[in-house]
């Protein structure tokens, strides 16, 4: 069966830290570009960081510079996400996505962990 699954979200106090995973599997995991997009109530979905087949190439929004930090162990079919100086509006539900050619034109996607951020 062809899917993602996130865990490690949760409810964290601003400056905190977490750290998601992003199980995939019934696909070749090394063969696609893989990211993180995090969506609000009343929001489109905002991509959050990218990172290449290899892991040797990574992107992030601006918002998230400095404080996030993407990685991905194929080995383990495994993408990861941690973040760290957490702030109230990054509260979020986040997913992880695969794409062929470009972060933004993804093809398939998890159900999401939610991000909770307050004191």
């Amino acid at each position: 069966q062809v899917q993602l699954v996130e865990s490690g979200g949760g409810l964290v106090q601003p400056g905190g830290s977490l750290r998601l995973s992003c199980a995939a599997s019934g696909f070749t995991f090394s063969s696609y570009l893989m990211s993180w997009v995090r969506q609000t109530p009343g929001k489109g979905p905002e991509w959050v960081s990218g990172i290449s087949r290899g892991g040797e190439s990574t992107r992030y929004a601006d918002s998230v510079k400095g404080r996030f930090t993407i990685s991905r162990d194929n080995a383990k079919n495994t993408l990861y996400l941690q973040m760290n100086s957490l702030k109230p509006e990054d509260t979020a539900l986040y997913y992880c996505a695969r794409s062929s050619l470009t972060y933004m034109n993804y093809s398939l996607r998890g159900q999401g962990t939610q991000v909770t951020v307050s004191s």
